[in-house]
């Protein structure tokens, strides 16, 4: 393909795209499809001959498309956002473009400056404090998503409280980490990969918000200590996946640190709520952590991978993850004047990130930004008060921010089965978990493009469907 073909087919893919989100309130937003279809519609071998693109573009009409469920729609409610936006698409595209592998600074000194002073513009603009910017020993890196920052942070504590020998003497049998039953699935995987074992995960009880609670910690602690284990990690959230459950910070932080373990501070999605002032009490006592991550890609409209982990002690990554083989050495990294980012995480190959999540704060600016969150968690805070009018549903838990978990005022097989029904219409998509041994429906409002006509739609069908529940 010759630059000039390029910039054809370059045009018209970006007016399918852009064509695409206006129409995208048309599609099922839960596709359609059934197992294997789309496998067994696509040919068993492979073109001998090149295709043109308009024919690929037609099979992605034909065969593609029935086969997306469409995460763009305003009217996608389920699991957390995975949000796009233009700006961050054309940062994409420009990243995509230039082919930057951005693993040492000597490699493409640009990838690395610009992701870092990304990541100090993030950090000033979520209210950190002041020990994860680079001006001090900490700093921040881009991630793929924060089931790999919770391995690095996961991995860095163990050789940490190690001494840097778990890897020589094989030391993990006897460490323990400490998550809530509300934390998310990849910090348990990160212990498995860690090699620390399954077995010495301890699991902590909640409140009925959901929440660590930090005296059963300090028990588990405590027993675990006198058993012979060295415990060396924990895993607090701000906003847990099934509830958006707020972890207490700062009493945990203390735990932590008068017991010397590593506090890990998971804020996928709602981290992204720190933007405004009024919500960063829920980060309350961040200063005792030695790492925090979000996802841009959630809910701060940075289109999938992109998350941002920051450290209070940079020397734990980088002595933990850096190994320079000869033909990796150079005199800028020699000079210690830079940063290598491939020592502060597993990878060594590093994508050009920061250029799609600098599009997207130069776009919308700090206010824009607050505003779109502002706006997505007085929406929630409508379709909590619906909830709470309604004589066919209950809410589960007081919505912090934007996601909301309710039930219909009967059985589990009927929440599943007004949930199901809904879903298979095709018009909203939305999930749930299991809080306090019971089937609770979720439904997040987080989506770019979603506006109040959209969940004022979305309550009406959920209210139709409730119903056609009763009379059946």
């Amino acid at each position: 393909m010759t630059p000039e073909q390029f910039r054809t087919e370059g045009r018209k893919l970006i007016d399918w795209i852009a064509a695409y989100y206006e129409q995208v309130e048309k599609f099922p937003v839960l596709s359609q499809v059934k197992p294997g279809e789309i496998f067994n519609a696509l040919p068993e071998v492979p073109p001998v001959s090149g295709e043109s693109f308009d024919h690929m573009m037609e099979d992605v009409d034909r065969l593609i498309l029935p086969g997306i469920t469409h995460w763009q729609s305003p009217n996608f409610y389920a699991y957390f956002p995975a949000n796009a936006s233009f700006p961050a698409i054309l940062g994409d595209l420009l990243s995509s473009g230039l082919g930057v592998q951005g693993m040492l600074w000597t490699t493409s000194p640009s990838a690395t400056e610009l992701e870092t002073r990304v990541m100090e513009w993030l950090a000033g603009m979520l209210g950190l404090p002041p020990c994860f910017s680079y001006l001090a020993d900490g700093g921040g890196v881009i991630q793929d998503t924060a089931s790999s920052s919770a391995l690095a942070a996961v991995i860095a504590a163990r050789e940490r409280i190690t001494g840097m020998r778990s890897n020589q003497e094989g030391i993990t049998g006897r460490l323990t980490a400490y998550v809530s039953t509300q934390t998310h699935s990849s910090v348990e995987k990160a212990i498995k990969i860690a090699g620390i074992g399954r077995a010495n995960l301890r699991i902590i009880g909640t409140d009925p918000l959901y929440a660590m609670l930090p005296e059963k910690l300090e028990e588990k602690i405590e027993a675990d200590r006198a058993a012979g284990f060295t415990p060396f990690f924990v895993c607090a959230t701000i906003g847990t996946t099934s509830s958006n459950g707020m972890d207490p910070i700062r009493r945990i932080g203390e735990i932590c640190k008068k017991e010397n373990l590593w506090l890990h501070v998971d804020g996928a999605m709602s981290g992204a709520a720190l933007l405004c002032p009024e919500f960063r009490h829920f980060s309350d006592g961040l200063e005792l952590a030695d790492s925090f991550c979000f996802n841009p890609h959630k809910w701060l409209f940075t289109n999938f991978d992109c998350d941002c982990f920051w450290v209070a002690d940079r020397r734990h990554l980088t002595n933990t993850f850096s190994i320079l083989p000869e033909y990796l050495r150079n005199q800028a990294s020699e000079s210690g004047e830079v940063f290598d980012y491939r020592d502060w995480h597993i990878q060594l190959g590093r994508r050009f990130r920061s250029l799609k999540l600098w599009f997207v704060i130069r776009h919308y600016g700090e206010e824009g930004l607050r505003n779109l969150i502002r706006y997505h968690v007085r929406m929630a805070g409508e379709f909590a008060s619906w909830i709470r009018e309604s004589e066919d549903f209950e809410l589960v838990t007081e919505p912090p921010l934007n996601l909301v978990c309710f039930r219909y005022r009967g059985t589990d097989e009927e929440n599943l089965a007004l949930m199901d029904g809904i879903n298979r219409g095709g018009e909203i998509y939305f999930t749930h978990t299991r809080l306090g041994g019971k089937v609770v429906l979720r439904f997040c409002i987080a989506q770019t493009h979603t506006e109040e006509r959209h969940v004022i739609r979305a309550w009406e069908i959920i209210k139709s469907a409730a119903a056609q529940l009763k009379t059946e």
